[in-house]
């Protein structure tokens, strides 16, 4: 059985960043790690939206919905003024313009069924461009550890992508294509958390939240494969609620990884 508790006394208030991570850009390791953030958000905001739709943890889904969208806009304006003229700043530019679509699809009108369609759209252009970013900035420090934030990063949106999908395909919004989706990001997860767990660079308190992270995914990928029964809600709660913990864990173990000396 699913947990259906947020871990952690704080749950992801801000997804538990300390204040210093918070005001600007510090390094190629931080811009690594918030673009590749924004990848995750965009998929967290298509999950609470889809939640929303079908009355799924109200509460949490909003308040996920709303902190994802104010991080969502305050990363972006750091990691813009961050990135310099050229290619870089391009890919911002047109993610700036992608997000002004997305987020007016999101807090235009409360949530409905017949608009979730075009919200994932949208989510999908932002997270395409997101990545753009995230891999600019892992070419810019040029280093192993640049491509081991990148790697631990996308786990996040990974996490949200299929708690995403698994809403959808119970929605229904093309359940044969969700199911696919689920499929395709289980098996990124599971490969990448093999290389995380094995990387020269882990240091002890990275494996410790990375077995914190396989207990999560266990949880979480328990819940992806059961079948919701028409009108049960409780199904579509446990993975929400799993991919929220393990979003929490991963995200520690992002930040662990930037914090290492490149």
């Amino acid at each position: 059985m699913c947990r259906r508790t947020l871990i952690g006394s704080a749950g992801l208030a801000a997804l538990g960043l300390p204040p210093s991570l918070r005001a600007q850009v510090l390094d190629l390791g931080d811009a690594i790690n918030k673009a590749g953030r924004q990848r995750m958000l965009s998929q967290r905001m298509s999950k609470a939206y889809l939640a929303l739709v079908q009355n799924v943890e109200r509460t949490l889904a909003q308040q996920a919905l709303d902190k994802s969208i104010a991080l969502f806009d305050r990363q972006l304006v750091e990691l813009k003024a961050f990135a310099p003229a050229g290619e870089l700043r391009g890919i911002y530019d047109a993610l700036e313009a992608a997000w002004g679509e997305y987020k007016g699809a999101l807090v235009g009108a409360p949530p409905v069924r017949a608009d979730a369609p075009a919200v994932m759209a949208n989510a999908g252009r932002v997270l395409a461009l997101a990545h753009k970013g995230t891999v600019q900035y892992e070419t810019l420090l040029d280093k192993p550890i640049g491509k081991l934030v990148n790697l631990a990063g996308r786990q996040r949106m990974l996490s949200q992508r299929m708690a995403a999908f698994y809403l959808a395909s119970v929605l229904p919004i093309d359940p044969a294509g969700a199911r696919q989706e689920i499929a395709k990001a289980r098996a990124e997860f599971v490969a990448a958390l093999e290389l995380l767990r094995n990387a020269p660079e882990a240091t002890v308190r990275i494996r410790e939240q990375l077995q914190l992270g396989d207990a999560q995914w266990v949880l979480f990928d328990s819940a992806l494969r059961r079948t919701a029964p028409a009108g049960s809600v409780r199904p579509l709660s446990e993975v929400f609620v799993a991919s929220e913990n393990l979003l929490q864990v991963m995200d520690r173990v992002t930040g662990l990884y930037a914090e290492l000396k490149t």
